[in-house]
């Protein structure tokens, strides 16, 4: 009985589907994400169609294929309006299904691809994330962040590898200035990049450099077509600049069109090479200001010791009469200091001789007072007697006293006591501070001998005024209103 029922060979049931599928969907439009897409040596182009539900999960999925002559076509259409096939890319095309027997394997093939489809997609994003950025107050949060002037701690965000990458290194290095760099890789295009240059400018905004944070951060790529660009309208790689801790330079290859990245950067420059460019200017200009101010600061310098030379080439006549003086003076209060070691010599032998010449007197008048008191009654002689020897110890008493004062006041004395006298370089007596300065050599007179010094430092004190010195003082002022 089965064998009266019909019985397909495998190649004419895929035959029948092949058939069957291909009258039923003939030409129809289809819409759909672009997943690793792929061109073979003939020149073929395979890829496969996703549609994605919540959480990116994919709820279908179609292998497609595009034949060489039409996709040669589509890409000459598709890169009149800066396009190309890529992934990541949402994209409307036309075409058909069909069944390929031999592989068992269902794919739809594309013969023409909408590019005004991608190209609307595209905008309507664009105007989408500026509404919500603005909306937000986003926009100008970067831009106002300010700049240092001497930019040296760079961090970098690009392909690794990439032309975008060694241009600008290139430019950098040639400078011959100290610039660090601090490299972050992350992808450019497609759906990848919408989720690593944030990341990568999160990581930069916080990395410290010797302890200090970076100066700015720089975003650049190669250029690419406006598919390939499509990341940088995007709202995740928009809001991640705008939040960025420091400012944001933004190098991204284009000529004419500016992605919402150039709009809410700090600085956007057409390719990296002009944002090394505009680094390297940044230092130089920095180190123009430095040489002219270090130039400034030696012309000022120079200026005033001119004018200072000039000032003590009329100072320096007034300051030789002044020393002459100062000679002159020195010289006299020398000669006064011998005179008066020579005065107080004579005036202490005069006071010895007359104290000699006292105690002499005495001890005549006292013996001639005892001869004259040997006949009076003895009471009456010893009276006498006691009361001339008192007297006499008073004398004398007085006179050791006054002996003592005159060798205490002695200039020799003076000096034994820890007295010294002080004379500068040029044998000038010292008696003011402001008589000398640091540098100066000194010579100190002791009782046996001198001292030979230098002067470290200068300090001037007021000395108060003793209270037995105003005492002495308003006494004498006293005796002479008597």
């Amino acid at each position: 009985m089965g064998f009266l029922e019909p019985t397909y060979r495998v190649s004419e049931l895929t035959d029948e589907i092949q058939m069957v599928l291909g009258e039923a969907f003939r030409g129809l439009w289809v819409k759909g994400e672009v997943r690793r897409p792929r061109a073979s040596q003939r020149g073929h182009l395979y890829l496969e169609l996703i549609e994605k539900g919540n959480g990116d999960q994919i709820v279908g999925k179609l292998d497609g294929v595009i034949w060489r002559t039409d996709h040669q076509r589509i890409r000459r259409q598709l890169r009149a309006d800066d396009q190309e096939i890529r992934d990541g890319m949402e994209i409307r095309c036309f075409g058909g299904l069909d069944f390929y027997g031999p592989g068992g394997r269902l794919q739809f093939v594309v013969r023409e691809v909408d590019p005004l489809f991608t190209l609307g997609r595209l905008e309507r994003r664009r105007r989408e994330t500026l509404a919500a950025l603005q909306q937000s107050g986003l926009m100008e949060l970067n831009r106002g962040l300010a700049l240092n002037p001497l930019p040296l701690s760079i961090g970098l965000v690009t392909s690794a590898d990439s032309a975008a990458y060694h241009d600008f290194m290139t430019g950098l290095r040639d400078s011959g200035y100290g610039f660090r760099v601090v490299f972050v890789h992350a992808a450019m295009q497609g759906p990848s990049a919408e989720r690593e240059i944030p990341s990568a400018l999160e990581l930069l905004g916080g990395a410290r450099l010797d302890g200090r944070g970076l100066d700015l951060v720089v975003l650049i790529r190669g250029g690419g077509s406006k598919t390939d660009l499509a990341a940088f309208d995007s709202r995740a790689v928009s809001e991640a600049i705008c939040r960025c801790e420091i400012p944001v330079f933004c190098g991204l290859g284009h000529e004419i069109d500016q992605s919402i990245a150039d709009l809410v950067c700090r600085l956007s420059l057409k390719t990296p090479t002009k944002v090394a460019e505009q680094l390297v200017d940044s230092v130089s200009d920095q180190e123009a200001y430095l040489l002219d101010l270090q130039q400034g600061i030696l012309d000022a310098a120079a200026h005033r010791l001119r004018t200072a030379r000039e000032q003590m080439g009329r100072v320096e006549p007034l300051a030789r009469l002044a020393g002459a003086r100062l000679r002159h003076q020195q010289d006299g209060l020398r000669a006064l200091s011998e005179r008066l070691v020579r005065s107080s010599r004579r005036l202490l032998q005069g006071y010895e001789q007359r104290r000699r010449e006292a105690i002499e007197d005495l001890v005549r008048a006292a013996q001639g007072r005892l001869q004259r008191a040997s006949g009076l009654p003895g009471p009456l002689a010893r009276q006498i007697v006691g009361a001339a020897g008192s007297r006499l110890s008073r004398h004398r008493a007085e006179l050791d006293g006054i002996e003592r004062w005159c060798h205490s006041s002695a200039p020799e004395r003076l000096l034994e006591r820890g007295f010294s006298l002080t004379y500068d370089a040029q044998d000038r007596l010292v008696s003011r501070p402001d008589q000398v300065r640091s540098g100066d050599r000194l010579t100190t007179r002791l009782a046996h001998g001198a001292i030979v010094s230098t002067i470290d430092g200068v300090t001037t004190l007021e000395v108060p005024e003793a209270e037995g010195d105003s005492e002495q003082r308003n006494q004498t002022q006293n005796e002479r209103a008597d």
